[in-house]
């Protein structure tokens, strides 16, 4: 077992393990790390913890000390410069002609390099670019291509919930998400609704997707041919979250339809899943990762 800290930087929502030392930090603390890009200044999100071992990325970094007001000033400092930064990079970005958009600017602490992150469709040539942005700022510089899902990350927005996006406000990482979780739960594969503002699967299409296995698993799907006490039918409609099915008794009436809860009948036979239509596939592709 190890003694850990989480420290946040940024608008990121992941928080990074550090070894708190002999430095008594509290939740909410500001403190100095050094990191792979540079000493960088986060805030506490959990105060000193025992972890396993297998749950840490070795070698464990120490928190150098708490932040000083002179850190403090340093780091709003930082904020005004990469403003400043940001327009420029563009402008040369623009100057130059290259395929690529600019989408944030971050200073480490000690102004010992800027980090300019981008978007692009392919790879990108920007070694000129770097020696322009090395000429003005006279310090080390770094380009990062990210992805759009990274983007949506670090920009944050609105989702059609109303609500910050999941992933600026608090999700550590990214799950994988697929087409197969919005079947399962019924909603519309029109690529619009489930869709985030990232262009790919809404993530909180995988916050119910192990509820909604398990009820699958459990009710009947549509076209099931069943066993009830009012005798042998087949599954017109099931309701997924009440765990209820709709069944067509044979003999009866078409319109002649008994509801069941799924503990109540017997599968004999299982229907298939529907398969979205030419049309749907070729509008959904390129939503998943």
């Amino acid at each position: 077992m190890t003694t850990v800290v989480g420290v946040r930087f940024r608008n990121s929502g992941k928080s990074y393990y550090f070894d708190p030392g002999q430095l008594e930090l509290r939740v909410g603390d500001s403190c100095v790390v050094e990191t792979a890009r540079g000493m960088e200044c986060g805030k506490i999100t959990f105060g000193p913890t025992e972890m396993d071992d297998s749950r840490i990325t070795q070698p464990l970094r120490q928190v150098i000390r708490k932040a000083t007001q002179e850190d403090m000033d340093n780091y709003q400092a930082n904020r005004v410069k990469e403003q400043e930064a940001f327009r420029i990079c563009k402008e040369k970005i623009i100057s130059r002609g290259i395929e690529m958009k600019l989408i944030d600017v971050e200073y480490t602490l000690d102004s010992s390099k800027i980090l300019f992150y981008f978007t692009a469709d392919g790879r990108v040539d920007f070694r000129d670019l770097v020696k322009d942005l090395a000429t003005v700022f006279k310090t080390r510089i770094e380009l990062r291509q990210v992805g759009v899902r990274d983007e949506a990350k670090m920009m944050g927005g609105l989702g059609i919930c109303g609500r910050q996006v999941c992933c600026h406000s608090y999700m550590n990482d990214f799950h994988p998400v697929s087409i197969k979780m919005a079947k399962e739960q019924d909603l519309s594969l029109n690529p619009t609704k489930i869709s985030g503002t990232c262009g790919r699967l809404m993530c909180c299409l995988k916050y119910e997707s192990e509820a909604y296995e398990d009820l699958l698993a459990r009710v009947p799907k549509v076209g099931s041919l069943v066993d009830t006490d009012c005798g042998r039918g087949v599954v017109t409609e099931n309701n997924l979250l009440k765990e209820q099915v709709k069944v067509r008794i044979d003999g009866r009436p078409d319109g002649d339809q008994i509801v069941f809860k799924a503990d109540e009948v017997k599968v004999i036979k299982r229907g298939s899943s529907k398969e979205e239509r030419p049309a749907d596939a070729a509008a959904l592709k390129g939503l998943e990762d």
